[in-house]
């Protein structure tokens, strides 16, 4: 874990208008550092290790024993490359080292500890000295105090221009329109400290004042020495009156906050200001014979300890690619390729357990070792598995405060709905199949949905069926718009309640508005037909994208003719025997249409703010669930954002889900997107999952997450943690429809919670592969 220096420890601003970079043929001889921070400085050991004869010249600003912040953590796994690329540094590194296990969470005076997880840590000037050796014993060329020359410039000299001076790159900000850097700024204010002593787990603690709530983050990074990071929101620190004061209060004012956790010792400063985090993520790496290591490239948030960790990788990754590839260009092109997805995954992560931070006040009612577990796991790097293995007795301490039987994972917990409970809070999501004919469901969708019945769900949903021939999607979309088609489900309805009792089946009903009237997904998902259209109607009297048809706007008495199919096809649906029906009003279809601003110009009593919006899917709910039986819960399935500027806010997406639950919704069905075409998700796994997280504890309805969640161990982690009450998947159950009778098996549960079908008993269990009668080996004989 390392602080970004306040300022670039780089070049400034080329000055010359001449900045092609030199050919990227043949093996670097020349090489420029920019930036003596860890990762600067180790790229350059490493490469004169690996060639002695390299000219190689790291220029730094600061002065030798200058540093910002106080301690760094490295894992063991970067530590194994370390040890593998550079044994000497590795040992002197390894001398230095504080190692501890646990974690401590304090939260409302209550301490819980969680052990098993295994820290490395140092001072950062330490490290830095120890790095100023090494690369004086090879011959590196050290310049301290000393501004490199323009990056353009050292790029037209050298055969190879390594910028890693930090998260305030003058590299970076010099070839912007090369590199394409995205920086965001974020919500929280935080000061990087110190305290004289050694805190004996890495800490977090939270502070509930007058003001809001404050956090500390703590851990050892020498036997007499913790480093101390002190973080609130914007409104937070400005209420507390701390950005008035002078430095030297500041850091009193937070020694007294955490008077507890500091046994009334004071903190200590190096240099350390109030800042906000940053997230940097550029478009590319490299530009001609220049490329960015480190901070300059992209940053990771303090909170999971990742920023030298990450460019001390870049370093060894670089390093590597020089020596393995043929020249210059293919060996930035491969560690490119390499570090990408690395950092991707890092910073996803990263991002999680940082507006974790920013929306703790959202978590400080859960009881103690739930908070501690929700923490734990905020990043989705620790999962309920990884705890399970590493901290039993903690794990299953959380898992009977959350009243989980003995021996029951979470996701086998029942669930209750309205007059409907569930056995287990998996749900295989609805999935649009494009198979049924004249909108009937035939025998793929009794066998598809069957086969997901009998494969343990707790509730199966269907597809999004259309309540009218105008509403589907495509002509393979199934209706209820018909008796015939309403007999058809049926047939599947009773097949799920006779051969897979305890199993419920829900119905999603829906009309795809403006994107209507399109091919089969496989044959060119949301382009127009061929040939046998038919016309289209939305809130407003937008394409979905160009080439798509133009929908009419609905008129006040076609609003009544919709709602009026709404509710016809909820009274086929009770009578088809549903157990839950979910209302579409997410991914742009006709209800989700009217919601979103960028979908919905319309100036009557329909449009508008966010309650004209609401209006008419609002008028439609109430409709339905008037009509549907009374002991049958209705869910509601929402886009909580756009993804795209100008549509859906996260505090919209609250309002929203407040004002289904103020109507009846049993339920939110969290979704996002799909409402315009030029939306830029940011996908990741479980990465709708924060959005339903937040209308949970906003709102308090029960909600479904969906979204990219994959194992049965996400399941069980978002349940624990309390982010869901149940987890939707899609592509999993189409890659196994047994998928929750196997994860039943994988964990070894065998309960109410997961009954396999009497025909199915025998493969309860994972069947046997190879030989397992091998002898096993007796002796070990010396050489």
């Amino acid at each position: 874990m390392s602080a970004p220096a306040p300022a670039a420890r780089g070049a400034a601003r080329p000055a010359t208008d001449d900045r092609r970079p030199r050919a990227t043929t043949g093996h670097p001889r020349r090489i420029a550092v920019i930036g003596g921070g860890p990762g600067g400085l180790y790229a350059a050991a490493l490469l004169k290790r690996l060639d002695p004869g390299r000219e190689i010249t790291v220029w730094e600003r600061n002065a030798p024993d200058d540093t910002f912040g106080f301690g760094v953590v490295l894992s063991d796994e970067t530590l194994g490359g370390i040890e593998h690329a550079d044994p000497d540094v590795y040992r002197a590194l390894q001398r230095h080292f504080v190692r501890w296990d646990d974690i401590d969470i304090v939260h409302q005076g209550v301490r819980q500890t969680s052990t098993g997880h295994g820290f490395a840590a140092l001072g950062r000037r330490t490290l830095l000295e120890i790095l100023h050796a090494r690369c004086r014993t090879l011959g590196v060329d050290l310049r301290f105090r000393a501004e490199a020359p323009d990056p353009a410039r050292l790029a037209q000299t050298y055969d190879l221009v390594v910028a890693a001076d930090g998260v305030h790159s003058t590299t970076r900000a010099a070839f912007a329109d090369v590199f394409r850097p995205h920086v965001t700024g974020h919500r929280c204010r935080y000061i990087w400290l110190a305290a004289d002593f050694a805190f004996d787990a890495f800490r977090f603690e939270i502070a509930e004042t007058e003001h809001g709530v404050v956090q500390l983050h703590g851990y050892p990074y020498a036997a007499d020495a913790s480093t101390v990071i002190v973080e609130m929101r914007e409104e937070v620190w400005r209420a507390a009156g701390l950005d008035a004061l002078g430095g030297s209060e500041s850091v009193e004012r937070c020694a007294k906050i955490f008077a507890d956790a500091l046994v009334g010792r004071p903190l200590k400063s190096n240099k350390s200001a109030w800042t906000t985090f940053r997230t940097v993520v550029c478009e590319r790496w490299s530009h001609g014979n220049l490329v960015l290591l480190g901070d300059a490239a992209h940053t990771a948030h303090f909170s999971i300890g990742s920023g030298t960790k990450l460019a001390v990788e870049d370093a060894l990754a670089l390093a590597a690619c020089l020596h393995e590839q043929p020249d210059l260009r293919a060996a930035l092109t491969a560690y490119e390729a390499e570090r990408r997805p690395v950092v991707a995954s890092t910073q996803r992560a990263a991002r999680a357990s940082l507006e974790w931070f920013e929306n703790l006040d959202l978590y400080l009612d859960q009881p103690p070792r739930r908070f501690a577990f929700n923490l734990l796991t905020r990043s989705r790097r620790v999962t309920h598995d990884n705890l399970r293995l590493r901290d039993p007795r903690f794990t299953e301490a959380v898992e009977r405060e959350s009243g989980c039987p003995p021996g029951t994972p979470p996701m086998f917990t029942p669930f209750r709905l309205r007059g409907l409970t569930l056995r287990n809070r998996v749900v295989v999501s609805p999935m649009d199949m494009y198979s049924a004919v004249d909108g009937v469901p035939g025998d793929f969708h009794l066998v598809h949905l069957g086969a997901r019945a009998l494969g343990g769900a707790g509730l199966v949903m269907t597809e999004m069926v259309c309540v009218s021939e105008q509403g589907r999607i495509t002509p393979g979309c199934a209706g209820l718009y018909t008796g015939r088609q309403a007999e058809a489900w049926r047939r599947i309805t009773e097949f799920v309640h006779t051969r897979a009792p305890g199993t419920a089946i829900g119905v999603q009903l829906g009309h795809s508005g403006r994107k209507g009237s399109t091919r089969l997904m496989w044959e060119g998902m949301d382009e127009p037909l061929k040939d046998g259209n038919w016309p289209l109607v939305a809130a407003s009297p937008l394409p979905y994208k160009p080439g798509s048809q133009t929908p009419r706007q609905l008129s006040r008495a076609q609003l009544t003719d919709i709602r009026e199919q709404f509710t016809a096809a909820a009274r086929r649906a009770g009578r088809a025997g549903f157990d839950l029906l979910e209302l579409h009003c997410a991914h742009g279809y006709l209800l989700s249409g009217f919601l979103s601003p960028l979908t919905n110009r319309r100036t009557d009593a329909y449009g508008g703010s966010p309650e004209k919006r609401l209006r008419f899917p609002l008028e439609v709910f109430d409709a339905v669930r008037e009509v549907w039986p009374g002991d049958r819960p209705m869910t509601v399935r929402i886009s909580a954002t756009d993804w795209a500027e100008g549509g859906t806010t996260a505090e919209e997406a609250v309002e929203m889900a407040r004002a289904f639950a103020a109507h009846g919704a049993d339920a939110v069905d969290v979704s996002t997107g799909q409402v315009v075409a030029e939306e830029r998700p940011e996908f990741g796994r479980s990465y709708q999952t924060p959005f339903a997280d937040r209308i949970r504890r906003l709102v308090g309805v029960p909600v479904i997450a969906v979204g990219a969640i994959f194992s049965w161990d996400d399941v069980n982690s978002l349940i624990l943690a309390g982010r869901a009450d149940l987890c939707a998947l899609a592509r999993p159950h189409l890659y196994d429809p047994h998928w929750t009778l196997h994860a039943a098996a994988e964990q070894g549960y065998d309960g109410p919670g997961a009954v396999w079908p009497a025909p199915y008993r025998a493969g309860s269990r994972r069947p046997r592969t190879g030989r397992t009668d091998a002898p096993k080996p007796r002796l070990t004989l010396g050489t």
